[in-house]
């Protein structure tokens, strides 16, 4: 059974990137999984990812690229306040300007630069550099 289905797929993207994979699998597909991929997939840490739907329940197929270092989920789900972003920035991210963090807003899935130049904030979600 699982607990938590991004824990799961980061995991997944995060150890397949540091063995080799070109591509990898993540079953089952949810919309907020795709939305992180598509993030993912904006500021070029994967390649592509498509939603394959067969006889059984649809999945991600993932294209990889060797560009992640290192990803994981934030739990708990910290809800930041536009003003207070940087303080998680340099908790989790290595570097200034170096990595995202991903945040779910009411503007939709996005990372914390979007959500500055938009002025929102939201829950953390997962950090990627």
């Amino acid at each position: 059974m699982r607990h938590d289905l991004l824990n799961d797929v980061i995991n997944q993207l995060k150890n397949a990137s540091k063995v080799g994979f070109k591509s990898i699998e993540i079953r089952p597909a949810s919309r907020l999984v795709g939305r992180v991929l598509k993030v993912m997939q904006a500021y070029s840490y994967i390649d592509s990812f498509e939603v394959v739907s067969g006889q059984e329940s649809p999945f991600f197929k993932v294209l990889l690229n060797t560009t992640i270092n290192n990803c994981g989920v934030i739990k708990p789900r910290f809800p930041v306040k536009m003003v207070d972003m940087e303080k998680y920035e340099s908790r989790y991210l290595p570097a200034q300007d170096f990595g995202i963090l991903i945040l779910s807003t009411t503007r939709g899935v996005m990372s914390h630069l979007e959500a500055r130049k938009s002025g929102v904030g939201g829950r953390l979600l997962a950090f990627v550099y």
